[in-house]
């Protein structure tokens, strides 16, 4: 028999065996680990006591991969072999990388593979590949550090990161030996260090520029439940654009033309980024930069120059500003604290504008390299099971919304763009023809009205549905959003319970700047869109007429209407084919009502034919029945 057990009056139970767990920012320029000791979160140093890991990759040949600073170390002597940035390559595609106009200082694999990959030393890798390294070592620095292996870790992502991103970083984190717990979205993570900190509720803007991607989130803190009221963001912009824009004015000063060699690159964006950096706490810097074929170029960079170069692109991030408030109807002056995420805020000219556009100081009471990776821990220490007694709840959001594509090329939403996650939604769709046993379902991403201009995550179909009239068949499509972000989609025919699903899982993610100019696109062409909407539901419509006229005039023209009747009833089928082919929704509506109307007595006399056929053979007591009696 089975022992429970015993737990005797005023004596405590067992200790909780306390789990190994980390919370990972798994960063574009850095990295970092963190975790929970002695009831704080700290991030983990190396055995030099550097906390930053460089996210950078070095390849050989022959020998294990270096990672880190020893590896930054190689960027400027062997650029091909050291690769940077690669948080910017994960989830895309191989012709998002090669269609993106920038010049990168190593060599992609050519062929037709839709993911990327990079030739190296070391063999050909994929930005998941090359992730995974800097995830391991990550991983041995944590389990060097606690002393064990861990049990699971949080890694942080971008809010705007799609699903295809998302996945890749779990594939990434998978190949490094890690067991995720969670993918908790950065601005949530940062909320998390500075809410447990200060116990304060309210409103808050997560302004989080990092190495190479920005996001701006709105959440509310309330009662231990961090809700993400909304996101918007750019997964292409942030301190590697500056350190280009800066690398381009060293550029022309010194006369380097564009078709200068992977090696001058990588020293022109080191100086660039060095002089960046510098100008946080300098009004000027200078600048020495060796050039190719010998000699050095020696100048001067100020702190106002600097400020003209970026400040374009720093007020790009003030629009995805806009679009929080205004999507989560909140005012600036409501905003309780602005949290300042990511090295890139560093630059007083960010915090001024950031200050300048919502009114207030932003918050600096935790380093913004490290406040994600905090938050992580203590995001993981409770997943763990470290905290039974921890409420805290966290309600991140859809960047996009998730939809259908129904007759007629158009976008059906299930759920909507801000949706608190994890979600399920379900939704109930029809057949459109006749003895129709087949479904295909097309899921789309997306703010646009019709399915060309959304994004395609994925295709199943739903097959063995009962063959009905058009119309009866009752098929339950359900889309679920987990805690991580990730999306799966179900169909269920409910007569005959035939189910089909699918786990979206891309192999590649949106382009630079695709996410953005969807919720741009949805706002600019809003009117159009309803018009275009409305003329394809006008032509669905008109289609599924003709159909059926059609099919009535087969079975049942000859018998039920002399030649004057049917050929006018063909006449107005012709007049609605004309106006379905044109651009006007209100003129194909005037001919469906023209072609009822002339075809209102075949419908009625196909009516009492049924009837009569129904009745043939069976009495009238039969069919009425005792209360007709």
């Amino acid at each position: 028999m089975t022992l429970l057990q015993i737990s005797e009056p005023g004596r405590s139970p067992e200790p909780h065996q306390r789990r190994l767990a980390a919370g990972i920012d798994l960063g574009t320029t850095n990295s970092l680990v963190a975790t929970v000791r002695s009831g704080g979160p700290v991030t983990l140093p190396d055995s030099a006591g550097h906390h930053l890991l460089p996210s950078v990759v070095h390849y050989r040949k022959g020998a294990p991969p270096l990672v880190g600073e020893e590896a930054r170390r190689h960027l400027a002597t062997d650029p091909q072999n050291t690769i940077s940035s690669i948080k910017r390559m994960m989830g895309k595609g191989s012709a998002d990388i090669t269609g993106s106009g920038q010049r990168l200082p190593y060599r992609l694999v050519e062929g037709d593979s839709a993911v990327p990959r990079l030739h190296t030393a070391g063999g050909e890798f994929s930005a998941v590949e090359i992730s995974a390294e800097i995830l391991r070592a990550l991983r041995r620095r944590a389990e060097q550090s606690l002393g064990g292996e861990l049990y699971g870790v949080v890694i942080t992502v971008p809010a705007y990161f799609d699903d295809a991103q998302r996945q890749a970083t779990r594939d990434a984190a998978r190949l490094a030996g890690l067991n995720v717990l969670r993918l908790l979205n950065e601005p949530t993570a940062a909320a998390v260090a500075y809410g447990l900190e200060q116990g304060a509720e309210g409103i808050y803007v997560v302004y989080d520029l990092g190495g190479g991607t920005f996001d701006v989130s709105l959440l509310r803190l309330s009662r231990g439940v961090f809700e993400v009221l909304a996101t918007a963001g750019d997964t292409a912009l942030g301190g590697d654009d500056m350190d280009l824009l800066v690398a381009r004015w060293i550029m022309r000063q010194a006369g380097i033309g564009d078709d200068a060699g992977h090696h001058q690159l990588r020293r022109l964006l080191a100086a660039a980024r060095g002089a960046k950096e510098g100008l946080t706490t300098a009004g000027s810097v200078s600048l020495e930069v060796e050039l190719e074929g010998g000699g050095r170029w020696r100048g001067q960079l100020s702190r106002s120059r600097f400020e003209q170069l970026v400040e374009p692109l720093i007020k790009k991030t003030l629009a995805p500003c806009r679009r929080v408030l205004r999507d989560a109807s909140v005012a600036a002056d409501q905003v309780r604290e602005v949290i300042l995420v990511g090295g890139s805020t560093r630059a007083p000219l960010v915090q001024r504008l950031v200050g300048e556009f919502f009114g207030k100081e932003p918050l600096d009471g935790v380093d913004p390299d490290r406040v994600v990776a905090i938050g992580a821990a203590i995001q993981a220490d409770i997943l763990a099971g470290n905290k039974p007694d921890q409420e805290m709840l966290l309600l991140d959001v859809t960047p996009l919304s998730l939809g259908l594509e129904t007759m007629g090329g158009l976008v059906e939403k299930v759920i909507p763009r801000n949706t608190p996650i994890p979600v399920s939604r379900a939704q109930e769709f029809t057949t459109y023809r006749d003895g129709q046993t087949a479904m295909a379902i097309h899921v789309l991403q997306g703010e646009r009205e019709l399915v060309s201009d959304c994004r395609s995550l994925g295709r199943f179909e739903l097959r063995g549905i009962p063959p009905m009239v058009a119309g009866a068949a009752r098929i339950r499509v359900t889309f679920q959003v987990d805690a991580d972000g990730l999306l799966s989609v179900s169909a269920r025919e409910e007569t005959k319970g035939v189910e089909a699903s699918i786990q979206v899982k891309p192999s590649y993610g949106l382009t630079d700047s695709e996410i953005e100019q969807m919720l741009k696109d949805s706002l600019a062409h809003a009117s159009e869109d309803v018009a275009a909407r409305t003329l394809r539901e006008q032509q669905v419509e008109a289609d599924r007429v003709l159909e059926a006229l059609k099919t009535a005039l087969d079975e049942d023209g000859e018998s039920l209407l002399d030649s004057g009747e049917r050929t006018a009833i063909e006449e107005a089928m012709e007049e609605l084919r004309g106006a379905r082919e044109g651009s006007d929704a209100r003129e194909i509506k005037r001919a469906i009502k023209r072609l009822e109307q002339r075809s209102q007595a075949f419908a009625a006399r196909r009516m009492d034919a049924g009837i009569k056929r129904a009745l043939q053979g069976h009495a009238l007591e039969e069919v009425a029945g005792p209360a007709g009696r």
